[in-house]
Formats: structure tokens, sequence, C-alpha cells
């Protein structure tokens, strides 16, 4: 009994022991590490009095700091950021959906700020303001370019200037003068700012006699689960009994927002969402806390490569209850959480402070931070290093590279013209002439240009400095100077000059081999002028091949329901 005692005696001293030595390590290590954040904050303190005393030229110490912020933070992710007072403002817009303005889009063009599209039923519509016009002045003050005083200057800052001048209290007026393509004088006109709330659901409707459709492709922002409810209980009265819910290029938004999406199809008290990080204080499970308005209805929802974050919550977690079926392709792959922390001087700092995991366990993120390459550079999770998990009925999932669809549609690849053409402002500008000669079109259904049409756009285009396809000549050049380097050319000169000859961009011959693509976008812009962008959405849609899938799955229950039980990803492809 008494060697019992000892024994046992001495297992509790040597615990103990084991326990005091563990604490004094860990305090150790905790007063290393913030001997280490105090030193490290000293030497950059320091580094900034020493260059701003000595350095040969005068510094803007404000650019300069940012930019050490900025590349800090991008060693850490891309969504750890750190905002200032200035950027806040059009932070908080990004998650409420609001702001006070005139409601348009504008880019930098020809030197100039030029309106892209204004907003339907908004101050800049109201007013009369239309696509292609350019913005001269704002009460008088010069938009064309600033002085020192305003610290700014021409390109991306002269946009950021210009729309912070076009912003302001709800019920104010400013005067805009413009000057508008076709029109000699310039125009002043008045236009008073209104509360502008970005509608997260640009377009719903019923794209067959039982099929509803609501377009989600704006971010999650504050209350805009209540809109996606309000559209579907629209679309119910309409006659929907099968839902399409689109969610591509949506790039997320608020976590709560995409639960509450989640709850409206499927029973209160359903974990749809957990969250783990360095702090375990801060883990949450989050499940549906409000009684849904339709369980039973078949919905698809359409994914693809740049639905992100609270997207791939609501497409994962559907899929994980085997709620909906997946169309599209494999969805972006971002599986962190951020919080915005505040800092001094009206500053935030958004940092990455945890992972999320779906109803099945996994988490979708796709590319690894945390081990980086010897150069800095980061890559993919391997699909052979994903794990396996099992939705509600048991079928195949994994983590790690997004969200894989149900049925996979292959990526339809737009010939690279057309975005020369758009990025130059080419299609912009002749459907800004077009538009100056016709008072109206047909409905968005039934609009296509004619051939005489697109035979004056071809001219249009020879007339300008159109420059595309860059990108096969510089391959080209980098393989001619590798064969040369390692000797081949003597031996494939005749190949590579053939190839190279095909490869040359022929204007005439490309306009005409990517003739129906041009003939979309060109109809795509002249219908967004005419009917805004509902009518670009029943445009673009009457065409949409994964949409066409999504109502032949839902039309066909027995197709539906062997498509919820297959294998994810195995229940049918579809190639373009």
């Amino acid at each position: 009994m008494k060697n019992r005692f000892i024994a046992l005696l001495t297992v509790l001293v040597l615990t103990g022991t084991s326990f005091i030595q563990a604490q004094n390590a860990s305090d150790k290590n905790r007063q290393q590490r913030y001997f280490d954040i105090n030193k490290n904050i000293e030497v950059f303190n320091s580094v900034i009095r020493e260059v701003d005393m000595f350095y040969v030229d005068s510094i803007d110490m404000n650019k300069t700091v940012r930019t050490g912020i900025d590349n800090m933070l991008n060693t850490l992710d891309p969504y750890t950021t750190y905002f200032n007072k200035d950027d806040m403002k059009e932070f908080s817009t990004q998650i409420t959906g609001e702001y006070a303005g005139i409601g348009s889009g504008i880019a930098f063009k020809d030197g100039k700020i030029a309106i892209t599209e204004p907003f339907e039923g908004k101050p800049a519509d109201k007013a009369g303001l239309k696509a292609g016009d350019y913005i001269l002045e704002i009460d008088g003050k010069d938009m064309t370019g600033c002085d020192e005083v305003e610290g700014e200057a021409f390109g991306r800052t002269l946009s950021n200037f210009v729309s912070s001048c076009l912003k302001g209290q709800p019920g104010t007026s400013i005067q805009i003068k413009i000057e508008r393509p076709g029109v000699k004088k310039n125009i002043t006109v008045t236009v008073v700012r209104e509360k502008i709330i970005i509608d997260p659901i640009p377009y719903y409707g019923l794209i067959s006699p039982a099929t509803g459709y609501i377009n989600f492709s704006s971010a999650f922002t504050d209350k805009s689960a209540m809109d996606v409810k309000k559209a579907f209980l629209d679309l119910k009265k309409q006659g929907a009994t099968s839902l399409v819910l689109d969610l591509r290029q949506n790039e997320g938004g608020i976590l709560e927002e995409a639960i509450q999406v989640v709850n409206l199809f499927v029973p209160k008290g359903k974990v749809v969402l957990s969250t783990k990080g360095k702090l375990k204080q801060l883990d949450r499970t989050y499940r549906t806390t409000l009684e849904p308005i339709d369980t039973e209805i078949p919905i698809v929802v359409l994914i693809d490569r740049g639905s992100a974050s609270a997207a791939e919550i609501v497409a994962g977690s559907l899929q994980d209850m085997d709620r909906a079926v997946l169309i599209g392709e494999r969805t972006y792959g971002k599986g962190l959480v951020q919080s915005t922390r505040e800092i001094p001087y009206g500053g935030g700092v958004k940092v990455t402070t945890s992972k999320y995991y779906i109803p099945s366990g996994r988490c979708i993120q796709a590319i690894d931070y945390t081990h980086r390459n010897p150069d800095g550079s980061v890559g993919r999770i391997p699909d052979s290093l994903t794990t396996v998990f099992k939705t509600g009925i048991g079928r195949t999932v994994r983590d790690g590279g997004g969200v894989f669809p149900d049925i996979t549609f292959e990526e339809e690849k737009s010939p690279t013209m057309t975005y020369y053409l758009a990025n130059q402002y080419i299609v912009f500008d002749w459907v800004t002439d077009w538009v100056t000669k016709h008072k109206s079109i047909a409905p968005p259904e039934t609009f296509c240009i004619s051939d005489e049409d697109y035979e004056s756009f071809k001219s249009f285009v020879k007339s300008k400095d159109f420059q595309y396809d860059r990108m096969s000549e510089k391959t080209m050049t980098s393989l001619k100077e590798v064969m040369e380097f390692e000797g081949y050319m003597k031996y494939a000169e005749a190949e590579f000059k053939a190839l190279e000859a095909k490869l040359v961009p022929d204007l005439d011959r490309d306009l005409e081999t990517f003739r129906d693509d041009i003939v979309r976008q060109i109809n795509t812009e002249i219908i967004r002028r005419y009917h805004y962008r509902k009518g670009e959405y029943i445009y673009t849609l009457k065409n949409d091949k994964e949409l066409a899938r999504a109502v032949e799955v839902l039309s066909d229950p027995e197709l539906y329901k062997n498509t919820l039980s297959a294998p994810v990803g195995e229940s049918g492809i579809a190639r373009n």
C-alpha cells in the first residue's frame, strides 16, 4: 500500500513538474514573440525616419508606408488587406451594397472619364446621361485632369477622383458638363443625387412555364438573402414549380447572408457551416435559425470558376445536403473567412481569421498560402491530396479545389479578339454612334444587327489602330529564341515559318471567322443601351447552354432524382 502511494505521489510530482515546465516554456515563447514584435516595429520606425531624413529626394510618406504595408500583407494571402480612411468608405459600399450618388458606371477612356452605363431609373438615367458621354466638369471643376493640389493624376486615380465627386449626400444636386459624341456643343445637366442600392438580383423571371430563374451574380451584401426570398416568392406566384439559382461569377460576400439563402430551402436547425481558426474562442457553428419557405421544390444551381466564397457556401451546402443539382464548372475554391479590425485614424485591416467547413465537413480552399514555394509563389492543392467526404445520402465529395458540379460543362472559350474589341472600346464606340441613328430597337428576344450593320462595323474596325492577339506573336518570338538557342531551328525552320504565318493576325479573315461571337457582343452592348441590364440578360440567356441543361433536368423528375443519387461529377459531362 505504501509503495502504491509513493508511486502515485511520484506520478503526480512528475506530472506537476511537466505542467510547470510546459507553462514556463509557453510563457517564454510568449515573451519572445512580444519581444520580436516590438523589435520589428522599432526597426520599421527607424527605417522610416532615416529614409525621410537622408533620402536624396522628398518622399510621399503616406504612399511609401502604404506600399510597405501592402507588400507585407501580400506575403500572407490576397484577402488580408489594409484600408485607410477613404478605402473604408468603398469597403462599406461593398458590404452594404449602398451609396449615395448618380448611379452610373464610369471608365477612363481617351484621356477622359466616360459614362459606360447609366443604371435604369437612377439619377444619371433620369437626367438623360448616356453611355459614351464624357464628363468634362462637375460643379465647374475640371475633370479632364487634376492639379497637384488635388493630389491626383491621370488614369485610374482620375476615375477614383471623379467617382468621389459624383458621390455625396442624397438630395444634393450637381452640375455636370458633358461632351456627347455627335453633338457639337457641350451639354450641362443637373443631377440630383440619390441613395443607390446595388441590386444583388439583377434579373429574375420564368424561363419556362414552370421553371423560375434567379440571377444572383452580384456579391452577397447586407439583406441580399431577403432579395432572393422576395424574388423566389414572386416566381412561385407566377407558377414556378422548380428553380434555377444562377451563382456564376458571384465572387461572394457576407457569410451570414449565404447561410440565410441556404435556410430558405432546408429545415430549421441544420448545420450549414463551421469555422475554425487560431483563436478557438472565435470558432463558431452556424445553423439554420428560421423556418424555410420551401424544402421540396427541385433546385439547380449554376456555378463556374468565378463562383467564390459565399457563393461556394450556398452551392456546396446544398450539394452536401443533397438539396440541389449543381451544373457548370468547378468553383474558385475560397474556403477562408475574413474579419475586419479597426485601426487608428479611421482605417481598418481585413484579416483572414479562419477556414470554413460545409455540412459534409470539407473545406473547399484550393490554394495553400501557408506552404509557399522558394520563389514565394503558391499553388493549388493537388486533387491527389484531397480527402473524401460524404453527402447526406452518402455521395462522395472531396475537399480542396472548390466545389465540383454534379453535371460538368467544359468551359466555352470566347475568341481573344472579342476581349480586345471590348478592352479597346471598339465595340463601345461603334455602338455609341449606331445608337444616335436608331431611336428604338426590337425586343431583346428577337433583336440582331443586320448584315449591313456588320459590314459597317468591319469598316469601323479597319479605320482604327486595332491591335489584338499579341500573345501569339510574343509566344512565337520566345519559341524562336529557344529553338535557335537549342539548335533546332535548322531542322524545323520551314515548319516554324508555316506555323508563324498561320498565327499572324489577319483582320479581314478573323472578323469573318469570329463573326457570330462578335455579333453577339455587339447585340449585347446595343440591347443594354435600350433595355438596360434586364434586356441584356433576356438576350444572353436564350442561348445559354448550361441554363438549357438545367431546364432539361428540372423538367424530368426521374432525371433530377437520378442526378442527385449519382456520384458527384459523374452524372454527365456536357461538351460544347
